[in-house]
């Protein structure tokens, strides 16, 4: 099983020698290696049983080591990287020689973050090279939040999870990348595209992809419970199955015909930000419950309610 800690030298030892580990950034838990070895790649997605279609982000902790493997750096982007780094904002800039094909899955662009957790910028100031770090589970399950998380899933497959306690955004990065002098967000996350265009102006905004995707994050479904999870079809769920064996997730209310015991509200507040942190690990205290499916309500479509249907909806079965 893997050692939880939080012993900065043992992962700049375990990273160095090609390994894989797990680390906390405040969107989820990623699963990190050496970016410019393409063996700790290789190992990243075996250890995911990720398709090497679907590009990883690298991650660093400054603009300036940023710039040294990307070949420009346009003036949107820079905008946006001093605005919102470190936090949850990927950038897709064109990369250098020095980041293998293998990291961006043959694509002339790289996803570049740098993320907003101590311990991680720690760790990364300290290493001489870039860390390539997709979500620390499983392809295609929700993903981690916690040290925990990544141990009940990845703890027989990697030797060390770096323990920052509970990711405060709890949701992926938002992905923008630029054609010509527009920006793109290629993936919605924790930066609202409201907030992106307070810097730099009106975006475009690109549905997911079922294969090829042009950024990480982007394939149709993704972030899944095991349980099969139903969006708006609460009347037909409830003809099929017994209230004590269903779930729901909402956003700010209990749903009358099923036990509070198998809800879980997101924020009694209606608050965006606390939603998106519990979305995760709500998720997975549903599919630990003794229930056969999960009900979920999307949210208001603004601010951070976007990103969070988003994952609602790549979990879902169905949806009217």
């Amino acid at each position: 099983m893997a050692t939880i800690g939080t012993d900065i030298l043992s992962v700049k030892k375990l990273l160095s020698a090609g390994e894989v580990v797990g680390i906390p950034t405040e969107t989820v838990y990623g699963l990190a290696g050496n970016a410019f070895n393409d063996d700790a790649v290789l190992k990243i997605f075996s250890v995911k049983n990720r398709p090497q279609f679907d590009p990883l982000i690298v991650h660093t902790d400054s603009i300036a080591h940023a710039a040294t493997f990307v070949r420009s750096f346009p003036q949107k982007a820079k905008q946006l990287a001093e605005a919102f780094w470190p936090g949850p904002l990927t950038l897709l800039l064109p990369k250098s020689d020095a980041v293998s094909d293998l990291v961006t899955s043959g694509l002339s662009t790289v996803a570049v973050r740098i993320p907003n957790h101590p311990l991680t910028l720690e760790l990364l100031a300290c290493l001489d090279f870039p860390l390539a770090a997709p979500s620390a589970n499983p392809f295609g399950y929700i993903s981690p939040t916690s040290a925990q998380h990544v141990e009940n899933q990845l703890g027989k497959k990697i030797p060390y999870i770096l323990d920052g306690g509970e990711s405060t955004v709890g949701i992926e990065s938002t992905i923008v990348g630029f054609e010509g002098e527009d920006a793109v967000v290629y993936r919605l996350g924790g930066i609202a595209v409201e907030a992106i265009e307070r810097i730099i102006g009106p975006v475009q905004t690109v549905s997911h992809s079922t294969s090829n995707p042009k950024a990480p994050g982007m394939l149709k479904s993704h972030y899944s419970p095991r349980k099969p999870l139903f969006i708006n079809h609460l009347p037909e769920i409830l003809q099929q199955y017994s209230p004590s064996k269903i779930g729901s997730l909402t956003f700010n209310h209990l749903v009358d015909s099923i036990p509070a015991e198998n809800q879980r509200v997101l924020s009694p507040t209606a608050d965006y930000p606390e939603a998106a942190k519990h979305l995760f690990a709500y998720m997975r205290q549903l599919d630990s419950l003794p229930i056969d499916v999960i009900y979920a309500e999307l949210l208001p479509d603004k601010d951070l309610g976007r990103a969070i249907n988003d994952r609602i909806r790549r979990a879902a079965v169905r949806e009217v």
